[in-house]
This record gives C-alpha cells, structure tokens and sequence, in this order.
C-alpha cells in the first residue's frame, strides 16, 4: 500500500471471485424447453392431438430424442454462464446466454433474505435465495446453493449490509433466535375446517353441477365448470395447510423469523420497522374459539403472513413486537359510522369502526369476517388511495 492510497481503496482492488451455482441447478432449468411444448400443448389441445396422430414411431421418438439433449444443454449452458459474486458494496449476479444481463444489488440496501426449499431441493439438499432489497418489488434469486451455503452466504449478506467489516462478516454467522410460537398441526387444520371459504366453493358446485348437467348432459361442460370450483375449495383448505404446515414463528436481532411448510420448506424474516400496515382477521367460526389471523404489509416485500391461527391475546403480544408502542384497540373503542349509513351499506353498516389513538390508525370492516387494520402514524402517507378512502371514513363516522 503506498502512502497515497488508504484501506478502502486496497479493498476495492481485491479480485473478486466470481462463484457458480450447484450443479444440480441445470436439472432445474433443463425444464424451460420441456415446459415450452408442454404449453403449447394445452393451449391449444386439439392441434397437438392432431399432430400427435400425424407422427409415426421413428418420428416419435426421434423428436424425444432431440428434444432431451436440446433441453440438457439449455439447462448446462445457462448454469455455465450464470455467476455471482460478493464485493466490498454490492453482490453481483451475472447470468443470460445470448443476452447478458448484471444486477448489481447494493448491500446496504438488503432488508432481508428469505431461504425456500421446494420439495426436489430438499432431496437434493439444496435452498433457494430470495432478496428483498428496498425500491424493488421484485425478489432477486439465488438458485440453487448447496443448503449450509445458502445458510452461510445469507447470514454474511446480512453481516454486510448491517455494517460488518468485509473480513469479519463470514465470521459472524446467524443471529441467534428465540421461538415465539409454534401452531400445532391440528389447530391449524380445524381453523381451515372452521373457514367459510372453502365450503362456500362446495356449496357452489353442489348448487351449479347438478343443473348444469341436466342441461348440458356434456361431461366435459361438467368438468370445466368442476375443475376451477374444487380447485378453489383445495387451494383455501389444503393448500394453506400445506403452505402453512409447521408455522413456527422466532425472535432474533434482524426481525420476526417464520419457517413453515410441509413440502416446500420457507424460511422467511420480517425486518423490524418495515412494517406498513397489521391487519388482524377473526372469521366467524373462530370467534368462539378466540382465534385469529394476523397479516401485514412489508415495505418492499411480498411476506404478507405472520400468524396463519392464534389465540387474539399471543396475537396481541406479537404485534406489540412488531409494531413497538402500538396497542390495539377493543371493540369497545372503535366508534361506528351514523345510523344514516345504513342507507349506503344496508346491513353491513354495523361492521365498520375506526379509533384513533396517539400512536396508531384502526379500522374495522366486515360482519362476517371481522378485519381490523392497524396503520401506525408514522407510516401514513397522505398521497395514497387507500389512506385517502380511510380518511372519508373519519368524516363519515362522527359519534355513536
């Protein structure tokens, strides 16, 4: 180092070792051409069944033949020429193979890294990387690294963008965590039982299918209407439980950790003072039970699910955490809207509330399934539609 040149500046002159992905990543993006003819096969059905009849069995398989190896080379090519690399301000993410492209994500600017698991990476023992980085809405990936890379790699990321030295952030590791709050399998199936969504759609196909066949007498009029309805009934029921299966909420020093999944395994943060909006929802079944659902609003993230079920009072006690200071407020102190209101929403009317406190902005809509939203002060913006739509609601409420 000579006298003119300072510590940063030796830094930055360090060559940056550009690093790949594991190597089973080609087995996943091997799938893009597959996935291509897959697609033009259902959109339209009845020309890919009429080329399929036009091909002999050479031609067939010949096609098979060419269409493999074209698709493992795709997936090879693209892992060959994807790189990343972490530098003294920025990690640096490389990939295209006809056209490149390099993000440049600057470390200062992570606000959490989320660890996902689908269920083939977790047989091959392998994570995917999500990047929430402030002013982007859209999460850059890492995938895939080895699992205690990823671990590794993610716990140094956020040593860095915390302010640790280059050469000590690979030494600090992960921040240690204090379980919170585990839900039990059982709870969180009966709560989906106990959610009117799900029955609502097998009501519907109980109500419509029968009609309808009547009418039709086509099976496949029947199945087209069928499909999307139990779709929907499978994904509010057993979906959700398979998303949120093993829902295990943690404390640590860089926010509220969740880890749930029953076949695709998340591991996500909620940063501290990112937090927008808490949104509290206690569906009717659930209200004897006291339970309840929290949701929130994180500013550049798309985790909008902190409490699948719990009982309203550990609900409580973990938006208190998330939103230091701010208390929610009772049924009791939520003021309604007029009687004259009940000209605009017939019935509904009584549903809606709205409190005020020196810290926070509550609004509760819904009879059925009761919503209360929880805006602190601080994160009101007045330019925004919604904060807008709430601020005519203090106008039109007035007293009880």
């Amino acid at each position: 180092m000579t006298a003119q040149e300072t510590p940063g500046e030796v830094r930055e002159r360090r060559p940056v070792i550009e690093r790949r992905l594991h190597p089973v990543t080609p087995l996943r993006r091997a799938w893009a051409p597959v996935a291509v003819v897959i697609g033009w096969a259902l959109h339209d059905p009845d020309q890919a069944q009429r080329q399929l009849t036009r091909l002999t069995t050479t031609t067939l398989l010949v096609g098979i033949g060419v269409l493999i190896p074209a698709a493992a080379l795709y997936g090879f090519l693209t892992w060959w020429f994807t790189h990343f690399a972490v530098t003294d301000s920025e990690l640096r993410i490389r990939t295209g193979l006809l056209f490149r492209r390099t993000a440049h994500i600057r470390l200062e600017r992570i606000q959490a890294i989320d660890v996902t698991q689908p269920l083939l990476a977790r047989v091959a023992g392998v994570s995917k990387l999500k990047l929430d980085v402030i002013g982007t809405d859209k999460k850059d990936e890492l995938a895939f690294l080895g699992a205690d890379h990823a671990r590794a790699l993610r716990a140094e990321l956020l040593a860095r963008a915390a302010g640790f030295a280059p050469e000590t952030a690979h030494e600090v590791g992960e921040a240690p965590s204090r379980q919170l709050l585990r839900v039990p399998p059982g709870v969180l199936a009966l709560s989906l039982v106990l959610t009117g969504t799900t029955w609502v759609w097998l009501i519907v196909a109980a109500v419509v299918l029968p009609p309808l066949w009547m009418v039709t007498d086509s099976l496949w009029t029947i199945l087209a209407t069928a499909v999307p309805l139990l779709g929907a009934a499978g994904a509010s029921s057993v979906g959700r439980f398979v998303s949120e299966y093993d829902w295990t909420l943690g404390e640590s020093p860089d926010g509220l950790r969740i880890d749930h999944g029953l076949l695709d395994r998340a591991h996500e943060t909620v940063p501290p003072g990112r937090v927008q909006t808490v949104r509290i929802v206690e569906p009717l079944l659930w209200r004897r039970r006291g339970w309840v659902r929290v949701e929130l609003d994180v500013a550049g993230s798309s985790n909008s699910l902190l409490l699948p079920v719990a009982p309203r009072e550990i609900a409580e006690s973990v938006v208190a955490r998330v939103l230091p200071g701010v208390g929610v407020p009772s049924h009791a102190e939520l003021s309604r809207p007029p009687r004259r209101a009940r000209w605009c929403v017939p019935v509904w009317w009584r549903g809606y509330g709205l409190a005020v406190t020196d810290t926070v902005f509550a609004a509760r809509h819904g009879r059925l399934t009761r919503t209360v939203a929880l805006v602190p002060h601080a994160k009101v913006h007045t330019g925004c539609r919604s904060c807008a739509a709430r601020r005519s609601l203090c106008r039109r409420a007035g007293p009880r």
